[in-house]
């Protein structure tokens, strides 16, 4: 099934459900899409299925029923590695809790993913790509430092450039700012959109923040996709 129409997106949703085995928790999608470029944000209270939702995007969980698909592929078609492989090779993911491990240096962080997973070469080309980054988002000179030398706001840019460095369609963002104050919160932000715009990238982000959601070209709101029942 082609839900793709006429415009050229990277994700779409249709007809999903999701339960937790041997839970009460469902999560209900009619329709959802977000087209090459654009920037989305997601809200909702604590429970409702934003998580979920993400995962269910990316390919770490598979519906009970609907379809979801990435970049013009139908993942339930796909079986877990060659969902994992299409994750790598589409998504660039940005958390909250930074995710950085703490016995590699900043930039070694950055080319995590090229250490993990086997689809991903690493080249000179990634090296100086990941230099590049560390430039854009001004930390050149941190590189070399461990996470616990680094400040919470330096943290999450290290962890950014982690997600760019494999020239993602989609930047996948769970609370990316929830552990920054205001002003890191914002230039994170910021940092995050224009790079995204840059590279013609679509950003999903949840967030509770709702002073940010003017910076987005649209907002969804969990509750309001199909139903959640919890």
């Amino acid at each position: 099934m082609d839900l793709t129409g006429s415009g050229v997106l990277t994700f779409a949703l249709r007809d999903l459900v999701w339960r937790y085995p041997g839970g009460d928790f469902e999560l209900r999608v009619e329709r959802l899409s977000a087209q090459r470029g654009e920037a989305v944000a997601c809200i909702g209270p604590s429970g409702c299925g934003k998580t979920t939702l993400v995962n269910l995007i990316s390919g770490i969980l598979v519906p009970a029923t609907g379809s979801v698909q990435l970049v013009g592929e139908e993942l339930a078609h796909l079986g877990e590695r060659a969902r994992r492989a299409r994750r790598i090779a589409t998504i660039g993911m940005v958390f909250q809790e930074f995710e950085l491990l703490e016995y590699l240096t900043a930039f070694d962080n950055i080319l995590l993913p090229y250490h993990v997973a086997d689809e991903l070469v690493l080249d000179a080309t990634v090296h100086e790509r990941a230099r590049d980054l560390a430039s854009e988002m001004g930390i050149s000179s941190l590189l070399g430092r461990k996470p616990k030398r680094l400040s919470q706001g330096e943290r999450q840019r290290v962890a950014l450039c982690r997600a760019l460095v494999t020239q993602p369609q989609l930047l996948m963002c769970d609370e990316p700012t929830g552990n920054l104050d205001p002003r890191n919160a914002d230039t994170i932000v910021d940092l995050l959109l224009r790079q995204a715009r840059e590279r013609g990238a679509t950003v999903f982000m949840v967030t509770h923040d709702h002073g940010l959601l003017k910076r987005f070209d649209r907002t969804v709101d969990v509750r309001e996709l199909g139903g959640v029942v919890a």
